[in-house]
């Protein structure tokens, strides 16, 4: 068997081109969804994360801000920043790129931000109205998966999904979105992590495997179910001296020998990457829909 690639470059292109058509009504109402980034350091990862979110807005035709400040800002001082950008009318989505300086408390910066611009789906708020089942915001990330999953009609309904990473930015929040009474859920989901008792037996009980553990092709053939769909949501830099640059992008997943075993598999780069910001841009553009009230 040689899995189907999932590719997330053409889904998160059609999620975008969607929320260029939502902007535009929204310009007919005289309202332009608005996207702010504070970035603090220059931190190269989170430079050009934030850059293609820019570039990405300027060609959907939202209203794009990228705020600057070195490592040394105090507290204070951002949670000021982002207190302006709540109370800013052009400014519909907040996100602020981590990581953060360690002198800096990363969750009161997120409480800071008002929960119908959080568009990165981190506050309280959201995370606790997702788990009632009346998601506000949605984790990007997460969101992401469920579109990917839903447009190759793969539906997790009745199915064992385990997830394998218990962070709060993609393992918890996509457990709780496949476990919901809804559409494109109703999973019976487990939860594994690196402390998980015999590892590769929870995984091959999969039916859906999600892998968001960070750890570079952790995920082997052996641990997977014939047949099962893979979703690789890791991003990691190994050396190769044998490219151009001298390393490679790898997932969590070991992709060629888990691909002769899965049906399906998200690609690392290309899968699940691409859609994290597409997401982020949708979420954007609700925001702004529920904030102006002139989509209803």
């Amino acid at each position: 068997m040689t899995a189907t690639l999932i590719d997330g470059k053409m889904v998160a292109k059609q999620i975008r081109m969607e929320a260029k058509k939502r902007t535009k009504v929204l310009k007919e109402f005289g309202v332009t969804p608005g996207l702010a980034a504070v970035l603090v350091g220059e931190d190269p990862a989170s430079m050009v994360y934030v850059n293609s979110k820019a570039k990405t807005c300027k060609r959907l035709g939202l209203y794009s801000e990228v705020i600057s400040r070195s490592l040394d800002i105090s507290q204070d001082e951002l949670i000021g920043i982002v207190n302006d950008l709540n109370n800013n009318d052009r400014i519909h989505g907040i996100l602020v790129q981590s990581p953060l300086p360690k002198h800096i408390d990363e969750l009161a910066v997120t409480l800071a931000i008002r929960p119908d611009k959080d568009v990165d789906g981190f506050h309280p708020y959201n995370v606790g109205m997702l788990l009632i089942n009346k998601p506000q915001m949605i984790s990007c990330t997460p969101y992401g998966i469920v579109k990917l999953l839903e447009h190759y009609e793969l539906d997790p309904s009745g199915k064992e999904v385990v997830v394998v990473g218990r962070s709060n930015i993609v393992g918890k929040p996509v457990a709780a979105l496949l476990m919901q009474k809804a559409k494109w859920a109703n999973a019976t989901v487990t939860v594994a992590h690196s402390r998980t008792a015999d590892l590769a037996a929870v995984c091959r009980r999969g039916d859906i495997l999600i892998a968001a553990i960070g750890s570079p092709e952790m995920i082997t053939g052996d641990m997977i179910k014939d047949g099962a769909v893979v979703i690789d949501v890791g991003i990691n830099r190994i050396d190769d001296p044998e490219t151009e640059k001298g390393y490679r992008l790898v997932g969590d997943v070991a992709f060629d020998e888990v691909a002769e075993k899965a049906s399906f598999i998200t690609p690392v780069p290309g899968g699940v990457g691409p859609m994290t910001i597409a997401m982020l841009i949708s979420n954007t553009v609700t925001a702004a829909e529920r904030l102006s009230g002139a989509v209803k």
